[in-house]
């Protein structure tokens, strides 16, 4: 049975609402993160195979005490001791250490853990997500994407409001983009490589909500629960 804090993207959103500058109390509240020398952290599994869900570590310690299976993330940014930490992903099944990257994590600040890979080739991606910077008063949306997909040959990604592309860029293997601020409303999403991936999308996002759009799965397959899709989540919104 699943945590209440853990959900499987494109199914269910999991609404964090995140206060900054003077209002970081109120952002230690909703995300865990407890103290001044904490960070917050979210981890998303995007290794599409059945045999390889996934537990994440910090320097020995366990971050995720519940497998993620692929597509499942923590649901929230859970909170981590800052400073120089290795984030160890781990295969839940046999416990075998899958990729270890050593990263340094700054106090009161937000970052992501993407288990990327397929076909015993793994790897941790952290991100600084920057939302402290993001500005509060334009009333935009906030976008960015992953591309997991393996071996993808660097698609075109784009994402586009009323018919204007906002985001137009090739994406290698293992790309996060910024995010970029979009006016409310619907959006489409498009992955292209005029060969092997060719997905679209459309979903709404919302005034001061932060986005990560997931692509993922494997080209060429006949399974449907591991064929290239568009998925997302909602990291949290901000507030002034």
């Amino acid at each position: 049975m699943k945590s209440k804090f853990f959900r499987s993207v494109g199914k269910e959103l999991f609404i964090l609402l995140l206060f900054f500058a003077t209002a970081f109390s109120a952002c230690q509240k909703n995300n865990n993160v407890t103290n001044p020398t904490t960070s917050g952290l979210m981890a998303l599994n995007l290794i599409p195979e059945s045999a390889t869900p996934v537990l994440f570590g910090i320097s020995n310690t366990s971050l995720t005490s519940i497998l993620l299976s692929y597509t499942n993330y923590t649901g929230s940014y859970l909170s981590v001791n800052s400073g120089n930490m290795a984030v160890v992903l781990y295969n839940a099944n046999s416990q075998a250490v899958l990729a270890t990257t050593n990263f340094l994590f700054q106090p009161q600040k937000y970052y992501s853990a993407f288990a990327i890979g397929a076909n015993g080739n793994y790897e941790n991606i952290i991100t600084d997500d920057h939302l402290d910077s993001l500005p509060t008063t334009t009333g935009n949306a906030f976008v960015r994407f992953i591309n997991a997909i393996p071996d993808s040959l660097n698609p075109l990604v784009t994402i586009a409001l009323n018919g204007t592309n906002v985001v137009n860029e090739a994406a290698p293997f293992g790309t996060v983009s910024n995010f970029t601020g979009i006016t409310p409303g619907d959006i489409s999403l498009k992955v292209n490589n005029d060969s092997t991936i060719s997905v679209s999308r459309t979903i709404t996002v919302a005034k001061n909500s932060v986005y990560t759009i997931l692509i993922s799965g494997i080209t060429n397959t006949t399974d449907t629960t591991y064929a290239v899709k568009i998925n997302y989540i909602q990291n949290g919104m901000i507030a002034p």
